[in-house]
């Protein structure tokens, strides 16, 4: 993992400021000589800056997204735990963690810290930029920013604006993070009962119906209790509570309800989408009912060059991470060669 160093204020679309920024980011691969070459890989909620451990059936060698071909970049998003400034990082004004004082922030001012380090890296162009579920809000957010910076554009399970029914699922997780009595102390655990229910809302609008009942209904119908799908939402609970911090959570939850690409711009989307040039192509997943379809192939009919591409699959949101072979198919199919 590398480290980018801002030692600047940094202005948030809120009107705060924090007085400095570090960036975690990976990279894999090597810049050509033209620096035609770089792919760009905007992560999810609760993922980090290695695509290589979240996204292998698609960024790893012998896949569409492959450090042999490509200069591969990933950074970890303002607000999360894993090396940006977030939550558990010092201000440097107190010496303190921020906690619960960290300010929002906003799918924008994510993008804004990219380019910060686009810049650092000495990167020009980018050949790919590709990003699912709020990922996607990151890449839609980047084109519109920086239009000129940007060549091709990929889209999995995201949309141009959380919608109600998102904005409703968070607000459900942050209400779960609130009533836990620890939360608002200066602690790195602070919130972790209330982190481990909000996982378990999350858990029931990344998966699906069909692939709850296919992997985890019990096949012995005597029972009365301690059934096997109780004892996965507990283990997929206890499992983020022990990588991620409930502070990060509650305030990305956040940052994807402030996504809106009309926000400044007019309000209409359709609008907005339409001011995108780049050669795009958009993956839905027909089981993903927390972006469901009808999110993608609204960007797909109005982004004027978009391709869209819909992924028969019972995994749900999930099935943009999980689906990798088909998702690799995809890409490669459409994809332009490197120049």
């Amino acid at each position: 993992m590398n480290y980018f160093e801002y030692p600047h204020p940094f202005a948030l679309e809120t009107g705060q400021t924090l007085p400095a920024l570090t960036i975690a980011y990976h990279t894999f691969g090597e810049l050509n000589t033209k620096k035609s070459n770089v792919v760009w890989i905007c992560h999810a909620l609760t993922a980090n800056s290695n695509p290589l451990d979240w996204w292998n059936g698609v960024t790893a060698e012998g896949k569409a997204i492959n450090p042999r071909e490509h200069f591969i970049v990933c950074a970890n998003i303002l607000g999360s735990c894993y090396g940006s400034t977030g939550p558990l990082s010092k201000n440097p004004e107190t010496n303190q963690p921020y906690y619960a004082t960290f300010p929002q922030v906003t799918i924008r001012d994510m993008v804004k810290a990219h380019a910060l380090l686009r810049e650092h890296l000495g990167i020009e162009k980018i050949y790919l930029l590709a990003g699912g579920s709020m990922g996607g809000y990151q890449a839609l957010e980047w084109c519109v920013l920086e239009p000129d910076r940007i060549e091709n554009l990929f889209l999995l399970a995201t949309s141009a604006a959380e919608s109600a029914w998102g904005i409703a699922i968070h607000t459900t997780q942050r209400l779960a993070i609130e009533a836990d009595g620890t939360f608002g102390e200066n602690s790195d655990t602070a919130g972790s009962k209330g982190l481990k229910a909000a996982r378990a809302v999350g858990i029931l609008t990344y998966r699906s119906f069909q692939i709850l009942e296919q992997n985890q209904t019990d096949p012995d119908v005597e029972k009365l209790d301690n059934y096997r799908v109780s004892s996965y939402i507990n283990y997929q609970g206890d499992k983020l509570v022990n990588r991620f911090n409930a502070y990060s959570y509650w305030i990305l939850t956040k940052a994807m309800d402030s996504h809106h690409l009309g926000r400044g711009r007019g309000g209409k989307l359709a609008e907005v989408l339409h001011q995108i040039k780049q050669k795009t192509l958009v993956i839905g997943i027909s089981s993903d009912v927390l972006c469901p379809v009808q999110e993608q192939k609204f960007l797909a009919q109005h982004i004027p060059s978009a391709q869209y591409v819909e992924i028969e699959s019972d995994y749900g949101h999930d099935g943009f991470i999980i689906e990798g072979e088909r998702i690799t198919q995809a890409l490669q199919e459409w994809l332009p060669a490197v120049k």
